[in-house]
């Protein structure tokens, strides 16, 4: 299973905003610190601001932040959500599927099994689950230039 560029994006997207919860966002620097373009960013913002993921605000002093607490976004949801109705194989696409072996073969079934297995490991886990306590991430999405410390490192105990 291949997850579509949107959803890799949109991920990123949600773990910059989560990681960054006291402040608004920018569009350019998640384009910059999550290495994709402003003109995809653009699009999965919108998107993920219409499934209300996302809270936007324009203007000079705009960004973006969370719509929701980073411990009840499921992952399984967004995939779900970002990937939409992509068949997962040509025989689980109506009109372009040709397939001779279709009234045959078992593959589909084990493919929907496949995937449906996919989605429920991911409804596992929260966007909070995925950056709480993950300081290499945390380091990793600070804005480029960046020179403060905004993570208290707590010892081990």
């Amino acid at each position: 299973m291949r997850i579509t560029k949107r959803t890799n994006i949109a991920i990123r997207l949600l773990m910059y905003c989560a990681a960054h919860p006291e402040r608004l966002v920018t569009k350019s620097e998640i384009a910059q610190v999550c290495n994709v373009s402003e003109n995809h960013l653009a699009q999965v913002i919108n998107q993920l601001s219409q499934l209300g993921y996302l809270n936007t605000h324009r203007g000079r002093n705009g960004g973006m932040s969370l719509a929701r607490p980073a411990e009840i976004v499921r992952i399984g949801e967004v995939f779900r959500l970002m990937e939409g109705s992509l068949p997962l194989a040509e025989c689980f696409a109506d009109a372009e599927n040709t397939c001779p072996l279709i009234s045959a073969c078992r593959l589909r079934l084990a493919l929907m099994d496949a995937a449906q297995a996919f989605y429920a490991s991911l409804d596992e886990v929260t966007l909070d689950a995925l950056i709480c306590d993950n300081l290499d991430l945390v380091k990793l999405l600070q804005p480029v230039g960046c020179t403060r410390a905004t993570v208290a490192v707590t010892p081990a105990t």
